[in-house]
């Protein structure tokens, strides 16, 4: 590894806060002083990122939804203290939709950032059915609010797997992303689509376990040698999901990000054991365990078909088909009709088929 990489990595860990505090980015004033905000996934790394960012903006209202109490009472007590008038913390789940159907009644959003997402490919392999039912189906269901009240528009977080996707994860989200991007020939509500890498630092990611291995004495792990990852850090990520949410007129409802050339992980798990000061450096062992069921090898930004192209910003792309076609909306009848008691096979085959046929 060559000096230029260890400083774009060392750069990368000092910004996102996992060598030490984060440094305070200046944060654009966004006005949203008209929007009733929700947020899905509200206590996750998008999600409390983006909440954290807002609260330094103006906005009339935000609803702040998840399912995992602690996380949200955690975020709800650093919160507090702030705006508490304007914030308020709803305990449930997209997939209940009675329960949005009450949420969106209530509180008719104009602007939401759906975040909620199971997100660990290898976990997603062997539990299609409930990725189906959260990525996809508890995807239509907001989506379908958002349409009946007129929220304004719709920001959906979606990831770099959905680039040519092979995991299930990876369909998933292609498959929320494209039936959204639909959606927009309805002309009610706006959906915008963000496409990104890894979050570095998010919960689950890569430096956690790397820093729990190492304080536990065991090897670093890592699955393959020449294994790569687009990533980019939290802060960067929510300024730039927030930027083209205040947009108001686009060449495209894709969007995805500048986070340069993918890093090696092998790299970057050297790069953090070195800035721990451990000495010596060989006392941390890294063993490789070889790629889990859904994973690639290295990771695409845009699938076969699409083509980047530039935004008013320097930072933000528009990912766009290479020959251009009016996007159905889907019916996603096939997957409703998944049922639990299905073999995890027969679920992933319906799945790849119906991608294959979408196309």
């Amino acid at each position: 590894m060559n000096q230029t990489n260890f400083n774009r990595i060392k750069k990368l860990l000092d910004d996102s806060g996992l060598l030490s505090q984060a440094k305070q980015e200046a944060i654009a004033d966004f006005d949203f002083s008209n929007e009733t905000i929700l947020i899905t996934g509200a206590a996750g790394t998008i999600g409390s990122g983006i909440a954290k960012q807002l609260i330094k903006c103006s906005f009339k209202q935000l609803v702040l939804l998840d399912n995992a109490e602690t996380p949200l009472y955690f975020l709800q007590k650093e919160l507090e203290l702030l705006q508490l008038n304007k914030l308020h913390f709803i305990v449930s789940d997209i997939r209940d939709e009675h329960a949005m159907k009450e949420l969106f009644k209530t509180w008719k959003p104009s602007l939401v950032f759906h975040t909620a997402a199971y997100k660990h490919v290898p976990l997603m392999e062997s539990n299609p059915y409930e990725a189906i039912k959260l990525n996809v189906l508890g995807t239509k269901i907001l989506a379908d609010l958002a349409l009946k009240h007129r929220t304004k528009k719709f920001v959906f977080i979606s990831t770099d797997k959905a680039a040519n996707p092979i995991s299930v994860m990876g369909m998933t989200k292609w498959i929320a992303e494209t039936h959204l991007d639909g959606l927009n020939t309805l002309n009610k509500t706006t959906f915008l689509i963000t496409r990104f890498g890894n979050v570095l630092g998010s919960n689950g990611s890569l430096i956690p376990l790397f820093k729990k291995q190492i304080q536990e004495q065991n090897a670093i792990t890592i699955t393959h040698k020449a294994v790569t990852r687009y990533v980019i850090n939290k802060n960067r990520a929510c300024q730039l999901i927030l930027k083209i949410a205040s947009l108001d007129h686009w060449k495209s409802y894709v969007f995805t990000f500048d986070m340069g050339k993918p890093i090696k992980i092998i790299d970057l798990a050297n790069v953090f054991i070195q800035l721990q000061n451990i000495k010596p450096a060989s006392d941390v062992k890294i063993n490789f365990i070889g790629l889990r069921p859904g994973e690639k090898l290295h990771e695409d930004m845009i699938s076969d078909y699409e083509k980047l192209c530039p935004t008013e910003y320097s930072d933000i792309w528009y990912i766009i088909p290479k020959q251009k076609k009016e996007q159905p909306v889907f019916n996603l009848k096939p997957l409703q009709n998944i049922k639990a008691f299905q073999t995890v096979s027969d679920i992933k085959h319906i799945i790849s088929k119906f991608c294959q046929e979408n196309l």
